[in-house]
């Protein structure tokens, strides 16, 4: 078995009755830690496209507050169960919508910041060659 990690957490194992004692005989299980390479590996990198999964997300669950919301006032049923779940699903689709704006906009600007380094890498770069 490979060592336990430091910040390995242990549950108890299911109850077992121990030579018919009162007890039950409690054993550890590991369960492991996953660091952000591990995550990486196993998505394939996806933890980084956050607005490529929330928008559309976003669009069903806005699509369906709207639907649900537009159901609910039409029965003239203000302030019932439907219509809170109906303005608690929009309100859920707009949330999503605007943090996979907000994510898109942050990537367009670490892109534009790459380029301006590389561009100014590159210019040095040159300036030495014909200095």
């Amino acid at each position: 078995m490979p060592e336990e990690a430091d910040g390995a957490m242990r549950t108890p194992a299911a109850p077992e009755k121990a030579n018919g004692g009162d007890r039950p005989a409690a054993t550890a299980v590991n369960i492991p830690l996953v660091n952000e390479i591990q995550l990486t590996a196993a998505t394939g990198g996806a933890e980084l496209s956050c607005y490529r999964c929330t928008v559309p997300f976003g669009v069903v669950v806005l699509i369906a507050g709207v639907v649900v919301t537009a159901v609910a006032y039409s029965f003239n049923s203000h302030g019932s169960t439907i219509s809170y779940f109906g303005l608690v699903l929009l309100s859920a689709g707009l949330v999503l919508l605007a943090s996979s704006v907000v994510c898109w906009k942050l990537r367009l600007e670490r892109r534009k910041e790459r380029r301006r380094e590389s561009q100014t890498a590159l210019v040095a770069n040159q300036r030495s060659i014909f200095t």
